[in-house]
């Protein structure tokens, strides 16, 4: 415990405090109203209201460098942060976040919104997941935007790699990224709490891995500006795709947002490939720095780029293999609907011999429909 102590410098009131939170999180998750309730009267209190924000804007960030910008005679102070150990209890506390807003969300929008539609258990499991992912999508792609447009890092290109490592960031960076990984890693033990479906864990699980491998290897490698403009077009498609699919759940007849998503889609395939291979291949390889060190940031050697572009491309050929698949799968089911049934042809019946009436039968002997009776043959003589 006093390495852990240490290792973060967090007090022992703060830790008390997460350590509160975690256990309330837990031992309340089957009741969202006992967490609002608790959640009131803690924040009531003075002290740990200061914890509170204590814990929520700093979160150690300000214990990072400070740089000091001049320009035009004028000296301002611009906090830039890097990051170190303690973005673990930083990234833990905001994942305690996002599994009180997921459980919001569900509860008061979600849950209200299925019993409306009243949907299968297939679809119901995809609304839920499609709801959950398009809230925190649109939250990203516009937060992220914002900070492209501020950094404008779109307006030039050569960002990607000037002036590597870019180990220090702004401040509306860092948390961008410590929001993103702890959104993700708040995801797999919803896997558990949402009761997801055995068939659909390990769907889930893939591209949960996925964005935490991709999103944490860009923040520890100082690839920071190429994930955020790779981040940004990709959350516009996959926000897309779940808007579509919610309308779809509501009407089946609304299906034109998949088209757009699947123009998209690809475009945003492309652009992952070029500016990975333009990073990558060519402006990282000619400010290359053989020294190696993760004390000063410097992953700029060889094999760590042959790694990171070869990822990236192994990840866009599996989402491209994904998608043609989809798509020939969705084609299938369309050519099927639009093949008219075959008419079922009524065949004939075969005429039946008809059986005497056993009203023509009067003594045993058979009688003609007028009356008269059968001629009778004789019997040859042996």
């Amino acid at each position: 415990m006093s390495f852990l102590m240490q290792t973060f410098s967090v007090d022992w009131d703060n830790f008390n405090f997460l350590f509160r939170g975690t256990v309330l999180l837990c031992n309340r998750w089957h009741s969202i109203a006992h967490i609002h309730e608790a959640f009131q009267k803690t924040i009531g209190h003075s002290q740990v209201r200061h914890h509170l924000y204590h814990c929520a804007v700093q979160c150690h960030l300000c214990h990072h460098c400070c740089t000091k910008y001049t320009t035009d005679d004028k000296s301002e102070h611009i906090h830039f942060y890097d990051y170190g150990p303690k973005d673990i209890a930083t990234v833990f506390f905001y994942m305690l976040i996002a599994i009180i807003l997921h459980a919001v969300i569900q509860e008061y929008v979600l849950d209200k919104i299925n019993r409306r539609l009243h949907l299968s258990k297939t679809k119901h499991s995809k609304f839920n997941e499609s709801g959950q992912l398009a809230f925190f999508y649109l939250f990203s792609f516009t937060w992220g935007a914002s900070i492209l447009t501020a950094e404008e890092f779109m307006m030039n290109p050569t960002s990607l790699w000037k002036n590597y490592p870019h180990s220090r960031m702004r401040f509306q960076v860092k948390f961008f990224y410590i929001c993103q990984i702890a959104y993700w890693l708040h995801a797999l033990p919803e896997l558990y709490f949402q009761k997801i479906r055995k068939e659909d864990v390990p769907r889930q699980l893939c591209y949960i891995c996925l964005y935490i491998a991709h999103i944490s290897g860009a923040y520890i490698l100082n690839l920071q500006h190429l994930g955020l403009i790779l981040m940004v077009p990709h959350y516009l498609v996959e926000l897309i795709f779940h808007a579509s699919r919610l309308f779809y759940f509501s009407d089946e007849n609304k299906q034109k947002g998949f088209t757009i998503w699947a123009l998209l889609f690809v475009m945003a395939r492309l652009l992952t490939l070029t500016l990975s291979v333009l990073t990558f291949g060519f402006g990282l390889a000619r400010v290359e720095n053989p020294d190696f060190s993760v004390a000063a940031g410097n992953f700029n050697v060889l094999t760590v780029r042959i790694s990171c572009l070869t990822a990236i491309c192994l990840t866009q050929a599996w989402m491209m293999w994904k998608f043609i698949n989809f798509q020939l799968k969705k084609w299938r089911e369309h050519i099927q609907n639009q093949i008219p049934k075959k008419k079922i042809t009524n065949t004939k019946s075969k005429p039946t011999k008809r059986e005497p009436n056993r009203a023509n039968f009067v003594n045993g002997a058979a009688k003609l429909e007028d009356g008269t009776s059968p001629r009778i043959r004789k019997s040859k003589p042996v």
